[in-house]
């Protein structure tokens, strides 16, 4: 079937409809006019403006409307017939062969990653930047948790599809886990979206392999049972790119992995794994603000607070809270304007209790985070957690987020991936001392959260783990992508699975020895760390 320029270049991105000037929309109208239509927007695809972002925008970020055939983020005509789609994703391998995605820039060419992480320590909190490289330490896969913005850097050497998706932007295994959807069914998705960028999917798809190779190996396991164990993965997610592809647009929204599915397909590698599933959904079903209340405060003189737990959870000091009372309630109630109206009634039935600093992940380390602890007039609490929404890493190689407010991007990014999402997801900002922004977002502190510790799983366990979350990516990358293109491009055979396994390998190589670069660094005396353990 012959493809049509117009079809390539709009679901590539490759249409000159409203760019900012200075984007490549200038090779548009150059000499692509004396070549064919469909080899012409090939090249162009390889030619993507890294600065180029898709859509104007109005002062706090507020989307102006795009015109019927760039949508925004995949830039896709998806009222296109199925087979047009198809066949327009098979053709981007002329420009761009599967076979490229298997390649890495290295050595010299490579840019060094305990700079990149030297210049993040810059905007972080400086009493907090031992604890970050102390986690970042513990093993390879702890360190690629913490360096997103070191393979971000890495992805933007290598070959780029531009066949675009809301991405994650941080797909690694620990970033998937099992939390309640707002009927308070168990659901299983992706779950941390502070990177969260419209880019080319393979960058999801790529952390994915190389968190499984790494995790693998930090686990003993050989060769052959890494190799599987991302296969597992890569497999599942053509497997479910296909499948969604075919999906309607309403079944595909209203589909999510509720966890009697995910249990199920975990159980199909065996048996015996069924205890091991419950106890994880048992834990994850207990996890409340009931819970958190219990676990994280105390009384004192007769009212509930957050308990200080040094240096992780640090209360609030009561003056500073006191004097800037003000400001805290102007900021929360920014952010309850960011709530639909429902939202707003309800979240207007809780009065703040306590707030605290909690020191949350591994790349997290550094940055603002808070908890508040909420009540209702029965006494009914409520925990939310409002976490600083920095630039996504991504930013640098993709272009500025389409919002000037970091953590309405982190929200609506987390929006479109997710099937169902936290009904207390929102944003506001905040003024530091110098009066400069600094933007949060919020979401309930616990509600389900359930996940498994990836480092501890033998194969088997880990096999059927990734299998899982390979399933997940697809469906996430369906929901704000092109399914039906993304298969043409990636095929329906072990290609794709084959090369993604190759690429995991490579990057597992070079994170062990980022790893071991940071350790020289810490026994040198060169980087200070602090241990939570």
């Amino acid at each position: 079937m012959k493809i049509s320029c117009s079809l390539v270049a709009t679901i590539t991105g490759t249409r000159s409809v409203r760019h900012d000037p200075g984007s490549w929309s200038d090779y548009n109208q150059g000499g692509r006019q004396h070549e064919g239509r469909t080899t012409a927007c090939i090249k162009a695809l390889g030619l993507h403006d890294k600065g180029y972002s898709p859509g104007a925008q109005r002062p706090g970020g507020i989307r102006i409307a795009h015109t019927p055939d760039n949508t925004d983020p995949v830039s896709a005509n998806l009222k296109e017939s199925p087979a047009n789609r198809y066949d327009a994703g098979k053709s981007l391998r002329s420009g761009i062969p599967l076979e490229a995605h298997a390649e890495l820039a290295a050595g010299a060419e490579r840019e060094d990653a305990l700079v990149i992480l030297a210049q993040q320590d810059k905007s972080r909190l400086p009493e907090l930047i031992p604890l970050r490289y102390g986690r970042m330490s513990r093993t390879p896969f702890t360190f690629l948790r913490g360096a997103a913005a070191v393979m971000a850097s890495d992805l933007a050497g290598t070959a780029r599809s531009d066949l675009r998706v809301e991405l994650c932007g941080d797909a690694h295994l620990g970033n998937f886990r099992w939390y309640h959807a707002p009927d308070r069914k168990l659901v299983f998705d992706l779950n941390d979206f502070d990177e969260t960028l419209p880019g080319p999917f393979e960058w999801d798809v790529k952390r994915l392999a190389a968190s499984i190779a790494v995790t693998a190996r930090a686990n003993g396991f050989s060769g052959k049972e890494t190799r599987d164990t991302t296969r597992s993965a890569m497999r599942n997610y053509r497997k479910f790119i296909a499948e969604t592809s075919e999906f309607g647009p309403l079944d595909l929204h209203y589909y999510r992995f509720e966890s009697k599915e995910a249990l199920e397909d975990i159980e199909a590698h065996g048996k015996k794994h069924r205890e091991w599933k419950e106890e994880v959904l048992e834990k994850a079903t207990r996890k409340n603000s009931l819970q958190a209340l219990d676990k994280l405060t105390r009384i004192v003189d007769g009212r509930r607070v957050i308990a200080d737990d040094p240096p992780l959870i640090l209360r609030v000091d009561e003056e500073i809270s006191a004097s800037k009372s003000g400001t805290i309630g102007a900021f929360f109630q920014r952010y309850r304007e960011s709530l639909p109206l429902n939202r707003r009634i309800l979240i207007d039935r809780f009065s703040m209790v306590d707030i605290a600093r909690k020191v949350v992940g591994v790349g997290s380390v550094g940055t603002r985070c808070l908890i508040v602890l909420l009540e209702a007039g029965d006494g009914t609490p409520l925990f939310l957690q409002y976490k600083q929404a920095v630039p996504s890493v991504l930013e640098p190689y993709l272009g500025k987020s389409e919002f000037e407010q970091a953590g309405q991007r982190v929200v609506e990014g987390q929006r479109l991936i997710q099937a169902t999402s936290d009904i207390f997801l929102g944003w506001s900002r905040w003024q530091d001392k110098d009066k400069a922004p600094v933007d949060f977002y919020f979401r309930q502190l616990w509600d389900g959260k359930g996940k498994i510790d990836v480092e501890e799983l033998g194969p088997n366990r880990l096999v059927a783990y990734a299998g899982i979350c390979g399933k997940t990516l697809a469906f996430a990358h369906a929901r704000s992508g092109d399914a039906m293109m993304i298969r043409g491009y990636i095929g329906d055979d072990s290609t794709f699975d084959d090369i993604l396994v190759t690429f995991a390998d490579q990057y597992a190589d070079i994170t062990e020895q980022d790893h071991a670069r940071l350790c020289e660094a810490i026994d040198d005396g060169a980087i200070e760390v602090m241990s939570d353990i």
